[in-house]
């Protein structure tokens, strides 16, 4: 299994951008606005709003969480992401569940999303592991 963080490469500062939660959200992102940009979803405008910006949320939070510089804050938008995660599988069910959106997309997003909640498990785990180490 994918560790949620990946080092950082040739000795440079670690950022939210070698993070591998991060970058599995990104793509899990743009893989919802392909998705909502479909000729089968283009007449369920506000499906397709509340969609994008749940799916949009989730490397946006984990972005700023990072980077706010301490682990309380960090977790603070590490569930701000989870959060929009349950909402985006929530809404894909809904697509799902009306024939908006096929069976195998649905299926692959589903395991997209699986993943990226693995990882920011792993990730909320171990801030808040550290923010225990911190004020012990």
């Amino acid at each position: 299994m994918e560790s949620p963080l990946t080092g950082p490469q040739n000795n440079a500062p670690f950022t939210f951008r070698d993070l591998s939660v991060w970058k599995q959200s990104r793509g899990l992102a743009s893989d919802i606005y392909r998705l909502v940009s479909t000729p089968r979803l283009r007449g369920h405008y506000a499906f397709c709003d509340q969609l994008g910006r749940a799916a949009l949320s989730v490397p946006s939070n984990i972005a700023e969480g990072d980077e706010r510089g301490t682990n309380k804050e960090s977790l603070r938008f590490l569930f701000i992401a989870r959060g929009s995660l349950s909402e985006l599988e929530t809404q894909l069910w809904i697509g799902h569940d009306l024939g908006w959106i096929e069976p195998e997309d649905y299926r692959k997003l589903s395991e997209r999303m699986g993943n990226v909640t693995r990882l920011l498990g792993g990730l909320i785990r171990m801030r808040q592991k550290r923010l225990k180490a911190s004020e012990s």
